[in-house]
């Protein structure tokens, strides 16, 4: 790209996540050239094909100002994109999304992929053909390259904001999002297990969404960090299609675990199974093997041993995440946010 389109594209993202809301003022020529590191020649001609998008208007004696836009905004209708409705976590992450939604006075159209591009393609297609005041999505199979970021770039370009929660997708640039520190979150279960006496640590991770990545990257980080090796094959991976099948076979499971004395799973689901597994091949929980995971959510109640687990504390990612979704389109500014983890500690560990 051209170094005016690059400056073009960058305040279109920014305007269009909210950084400048319809009705403020963008930086000065001046000031742009500098963020930039770009000739004020460069800035203008950005800053013309903005004008001729009907993005901007030039104000005499003021600058440039972004235009109150999106036909659709007044409709008070927003997608909301989840990969499931019914399943874990995500009951209470949309009361949190439908609550602030109806405050604002907005109403929630809900769909679900379940966690497939083909699914997620479809949605995004109906928005593109009868749009929408905003998008909240949760990303699909976000670990994995996504076919999908050109229509994610078309709704971008017509002024939909979009706000992502739980995950976003690397490939798109300066998209607003709520997620947790899940990086942190791997870090301190094993620093919490460490505390506890324990040098080998087993993991399960899922493959094919970030959430597994960022929390692999904080259990390893924290091994190493504590000068302890850690056997590839001490990390079980899995992914959306084979997650039903993961514990079918209880002699694999336990092969992997090793001489381990205990595991960190990527979420409460996971080692709700897991801990059920251990519990009929004769292993006591955590007398022989501590589990720990994420989210604590309901199933770390229902578990035959109550399941030490990090939570979001008394914070909804869905309802923060509406809330800024609901800012942007009333022509507030909104930033991305940060989740941080907070352990409960309970009888697996």
């Amino acid at each position: 790209m051209k170094k005016y389109e690059l400056v073009e594209d960058s305040l279109l993202r920014q305007i269009n996540t909210g950084a400048y809301p319809g009705g403020t003022l963008l930086p000065t020529e001046e000031q742009l050239t500098e963020i930039f590191g770009v000739s004020r020649q460069t800035v203008r001609k950005a800053l013309s094909i903005l004008e001729d998008k009907d993005i901007i208007e030039k104000k005499q004696g003021s600058g440039s100002m972004v235009k109150i836009r999106n036909p659709a905004a007044d409709s008070g209708k927003v997608s909301v994109i989840v990969t499931y409705i019914d399943d874990y976590i995500f009951p209470g992450q949309l009361r949190g999304v439908e609550e602030v939604l109806s405050k604002n006075g907005l109403s929630a159209i809900l769909s679900a992929t379940k966690n497939r591009i083909c699914s997620e393609r479809k949605i995004l297609e109906d928005i593109l053909n009868d749009p929408v005041a905003g998008i909240l999505v949760e990303g699909t199979k976000t670990a994995l390259p996504n076919p999908n970021i050109d229509l994610y770039e078309r709704l971008a370009e017509r002024g939909i904001p979009i706000v992502f929660f739980n995950s976003v997708y690397p490939a798109l640039k300066d998209m607003l999002y709520v997620c947790a520190d899940n990086q942190r979150g791997g870090y301190e279960l094993v620093t919490y297990l460490l505390g506890k006496g324990h040098k080998s640590i087993a993991s399960i991770f899922k493959a094919d969404d970030i959430q597994g990545h960022e929390r692999y990257s904080g259990y390893i980080s924290a091994m190493f960090g504590s000068g302890l090796f850690v056997s590839d094959s001490k990390t079980i991976w899995y992914t959306t299609e084979t997650k039903e099948k993961l514990f079918d076979e209880p002699r694999n499971i336990l092969s992997s675990i090793g001489d381990a004395t205990a595991v960190v799973c990527y979420n409460d689901e996971i080692a709700f199974m897991l801990i059920k597994l251990l519990i009929s091949c004769g292993k006591k929980v955590p007398e022989d093997i501590a589990v720990v995971s994420f989210d604590n959510s309901s199933l770390s109640e229902m578990s035959p041993v109550k399941i030490t687990s990090l939570s979001y504390g008394d914070k909804n990612i869905g309802s923060i995440a509406a809330g800024k979704l609901a800012d942007i389109i009333g022509g507030r500014k909104a930033s991305s946010e940060i989740i941080p983890w907070k352990l409960t500690e309970k009888e697996s560990s």
